[in-house]
């Protein structure tokens, strides 16, 4: 079999060679998304930046969004697959992308999603409540301002007031990062720090905090991690990392649309919220309940399987 060329590198240079690639690449796409953006959109390239910045330009919603899809590839797809042929050779096999997944599985993984967001809603309600110390107010109010920014950008992209803007934000929000971020994270991150740690436990949580920081939504930190080390476990289990890209879609596009059919009121806004309210305790508590007992039988299922 043959490995990629930095494969007896020690885990802490390729943890080292891993940043350096992610960076190089991210600012290499990003100076070649400008340039293409330029006649895109018709604009120069101070007119670029300046709308950039003015959140009330008519224009600052499409840019987000084009920017935004541009980070995701340029960020997390193509390091990955880069990181892969110099540490593994074979890209598919070192990213667990050379075997197939069985439609129970696919089915398995989003109950197991669905079923898990009122207690998801509820921990990030509990993650929203925790106070930090005087002493620490102004990192709080910083944090505040970071959350509540990163809040109305949210739900700038979620907008969708057609069915195709409905389907781009679906691949935009929901496709593109499941597939970049899972393969980054759990692909690689996670790999890297269980060589290094000689533990797949530790590398599985230490992934998923960097995961959960990257986003800088501090408020809920804590959910997204946990999310992490649960898409973790699902490819340590399965060996299959279409297992998590799954639920991570099935967890963004859930959200997607959900805020869609909020627009158009044909759901209740209440559903955002839906294990988090005040009288939720028993919706959080069955999908507890429920979580458990399907991920219990995702992991029985996939220990019997060849992985």
């Amino acid at each position: 079999m043959q490995n990629g060329i930095l494969h007896n590198t020690g885990s802490f240079a390729k943890l080292i060679f891993t940043a350096f690639i992610v960076l190089s690449v991210f600012l290499i796409t990003l100076l070649a998304g400008l340039l293409l953006a330029m006649p895109l959109f018709g604009m120069g390239f101070m007119e670029l930046m300046d709308n950039l910045s003015n959140i009330a330009h008519p224009d600052y919603a499409r840019l987000l969004k084009y920017f935004q899809l541009i980070q995701s590839i340029g960020l997390f797809v193509i390091p990955s697959f880069i990181i892969a042929w110099f540490f593994g050779g074979n890209i598919f096999r070192y990213l667990y992308l050379d075997k197939s997944i069985r439609w129970r599985t696919v089915l398995l993984t989003t109950v197991i999603m669905l079923s898990a967001i009122p207690m998801v809603n509820l921990m990030a309600r509990l993650n929203a409540q925790i106070s930090f110390p005087e002493s620490m107010s102004s990192l709080e109010e910083w944090m505040q301002r970071t959350e509540e920014s990163a809040k109305r950008i949210t739900e700038m992209f979620l907008i969708a007031d057609t069915p195709a803007d409905l389907i781009f934000n679906l691949f935009l929000i929901a496709i593109i990062p499941a597939i970049g971020e899972e393969l980054l994270f759990r692909g690689i991150i996670q790999r890297l720090f269980a060589e290094w740690t000689r533990n797949k436990h530790a590398g599985i949580w230490i992934a998923a905090i960097i995961f959960s920081a990257i986003h800088l939504q501090f408020f809920g930190f804590i959910p997204r991690t946990i999310l992490g080390v649960l898409f973790g476990y699902m490819l340590v289990w399965s060996g299959r990392m279409w297992v998590p890209i799954i639920a991570h879609f099935v967890n963004n596009a859930t959200a997607v649309m959900v805020y869609y059919f909020i627009q158009k009121n044909q759901v209740s806004k209440g559903i955002e919220s839906i294990g988090a309210e005040r009288g939720d305790w028993i919706y959080a508590f069955l999908s507890l309940l429920f979580f458990t007992f399907f991920i219990i039988a995702f992991y029985l299922r996939e220990k019997r399987s060849p992985a």
